[in-house]
């Protein structure tokens, strides 16, 4: 398996290598992983690294945190000629995804203070001033972060919105701006956070089951 880096490919065979796999139903940015064990579906992130440190996500965020602070994580390492894997359970990755929670929070609650506090007369130096405002107003707004779908529902008259209706759309384009400049771009796990966890080298699948009954057994 070694030197196979693309996503697609390296994923697979760790599924293959550790009998795990894929809902096909949740698509390509569902679960990496699943493992059945004890008549539960226990959620796998996997990752691989060829230097020690692991890569994450680009935007990491308040909702990678909800993602993955109940996930179990599997890691490949094929670091100078030596192949081998972790294993991370919720709480072995606690510690990490604390610290990035606490580093992103101020910015995204700043982002929510500065959405809500934006009135109607800010909103008028944004848009015309009317009494009813259009889907294509509403659209002009917040571009293409709403489905159709949702620019309908959020219409509170026949085919439009008021002003405080339309003050709703702008605030959450406000605090969606702000977040967006508040993610950390793909935040690494370093090597030394790894430091005295078991490699897993053999018997794949039987030892990544091992550990995993263990931490369900103590948690």
């Amino acid at each position: 398996m070694a030197g196979h880096f693309q996503d697609d490919n390296r994923e697979e065979a760790m599924r293959k290598l550790f009998d795990l796999y894929k809902d096909k139903n949740e698509g390509r940015d569902g679960i990496d992983a699943h493992l059945d064990i004890d008549g539960k579906s226990i959620p796998f992130e996997l990752k691989t690294t060829s230097n020690g440190s692991v890569t994450t996500v680009r935007d990491f965020s308040p909702e990678h945190i909800k993602k993955w602070k109940n996930k179990h994580w599997l890691i490949g390492f094929f670091v100078k000629g030596r192949e081998f894997y972790h294993y991370g359970s919720p709480s072995m990755m606690a510690e990490w995804i604390a610290e990035k929670e606490a580093y992103i929070k101020p910015d995204f609650i700043l982002a929510d203070l500065a959405s809500k506090n934006l009135s109607l007369d800010d909103m008028y130096q944004v848009i015309e001033n009317k009494a009813v405002y259009t889907f294509e107003d509403a659209k002009n707004i917040q571009k293409k972060q709403y489905k159709k779908e949702k620019y309908i529902e959020l219409q509170d008259l026949d085919n439009g919105y008021t002003p405080e209706r339309m003050l709703e759309i702008l605030r959450d384009r406000a605090s969606y701006l702000v977040k967006r400049g508040s993610t950390l771009n793909n935040p690494h796990i370093p090597a030394s956070y790894f430091k005295g966890w078991i490699d897993i080298t053999k018997n794949h699948a039987v030892t990544l089951r091992k550990m995993v009954k263990h931490y369900l057994n103590t948690n």
